[in-house]
């Protein structure tokens, strides 16, 4: 750390109710995932707490003071809700005899969002965080160190402090300056704009229409019947919710102005909802979930009516969540994303590192494919 740091603490804390949410949002820079309000709020509400498997582990730096950097960090017991698979590794460890749990891990809980991890006031505190996290791996005596869908700049800087990169895919939707959704459909191809407007043409045949509310307008009742919608989904995938009914009531009590709550009805009576999250800039599509089947639904409720809103708004970018090679054909391009991984015993640092080696070139040939099949009409 240079010099003029040297008067720099760091700390770590289990939760951040001693954390002014301002001090904190000023590292944050606006986006909504990282906030106070939404992190705070999953400890507060126990979707990540301790019991659920997330014991927060947050990196304060502070300089006379003040908070100057901070890292959302946890203690995981297991390796659900993070979205990038580190599932055989933790078996190979075991099999060995070895504890790959609790394991040390820097991300949004239940969200795969790229965004800054190290939220910093000075790009020079980036480094010490790093090292402090390493630190704090080591001292715990634990697996590993990982961080989840860093910021390009982040991850290069993790990669010159031994951390070993990992490449993923998303597919976000990306706005020119659209001024309406036919400008958007203009662009791509004839066989995929027909598509979209066949499926289009299905929901609204099914007279079923769609309500866009955000801030004051979402109702208590609303965010009960969101989270109806996303238990079912839950439950038809035999699978537990991994965020409560209060934690959805906090978002509307506290950060309502950054949520889009998409409510699809018939005959006036609401059947299916959208959550995304949304800044000037992104819109983050997050949760959805229908009380009946309607063809073409899901298409509608999680991507088109989004897009419309993000035209209407002028947002640039719309991340619509983890995997879904069908969303290529629906407008959105495959991005690569990065994840780091610090494994403490070098022997499996070292069969990591091969084993990324081969998948990073694998997965560099999959978005070249993906690119090879862009629904966009060739420019020019």
């Amino acid at each position: 750390m240079p010099d003029r740091f040297s008067a720099a603490t760091i700390e770590v804390a289990d939760s951040l109710a001693a954390i002014g949410a301002a001090d904190w949002n000023r590292l944050a820079g606006g986006h909504p995932m990282l906030s106070h309000a939404f992190l705070h709020g999953l400890h507060q509400t126990q979707c990540a707490v301790p019991s659920t498997g997330w014991t927060p582990q947050y990196l304060l730096l502070t300089v006379g003071g003040r908070l100057e950097a901070a890292l959302p960090l946890y203690l995981k017991d297991h390796s659900y809700g993070e979205y990038v698979f580190d599932w055989a590794w933790a078996d190979a460890y075991e099999h060995a005899g070895f504890q790959y749990y609790p394991k040390l891990l820097a991300a949004i809980p239940f969200s795969p969002v790229t965004g800054n991890r190290l939220l910093v006031s000075d790009p020079a505190y980036r480094g010490p965080l790093i090292d402090a996290a390493i630190r704090l791996t080591e001292t715990a005596g634990l697996s590993s160190f990982h961080c989840l869908f860093p910021g390009d700049d982040e991850a290069e800087v993790m990669r010159e402090r031994g951390l070993m990169l990992r490449t993923g895919v998303q597919f976000h939707w990306h706005n020119p300056g659209y001024r309406s959704f036919d400008e958007f459909l203009a662009g791509m191809t004839h066989d995929k704009r027909k598509k979209i407007r066949q499926e289009r043409r299905k929901v609204v045949d099914a007279d079923v229409r769609f309500r866009w509310l955000t801030g004051d307008a979402i109702s208590e009742a609303d965010w009960d019947f969101f989270h109806r919608c996303y238990v079912n989904t839950y439950r038809a995938h035999r699978s537990t919710p991994y965020l409560t009914r209060q934690f959805f009531l906090h978002l509307g009590e506290t950060m309502a102005d950054q949520v889009l709550l998409i409510i699809a009805e018939r005959d006036g009576k609401p059947i299916a909802s959208a959550l995304n999250l949304f800044n000037g800039t992104t819109l983050y599509g997050r949760y959805w979930g229908a009380m009946e089947f309607v063809p073409g639904l899901h298409f509608e409720a999680c991507y088109y009516q989004a897009i419309e809103f993000c035209i209407e708004r002028g947002i640039r970018h719309f991340e619509g969540g983890a995997q879904g090679e069908h969303k290529l054909a629906r407008g959105f391009a495959p991005v690569k994303t990065l994840s780091a991984h610090w494994l403490a015993r070098p022997e499996f640092a070292s069969a990591v590192e091969r084993y990324l080696a081969r998948e990073t070139v694998g997965m560099a040939n999959y978005i070249d494919e993906l690119n090879e099949r862009q629904p966009y009409k060739p420019a020019g």
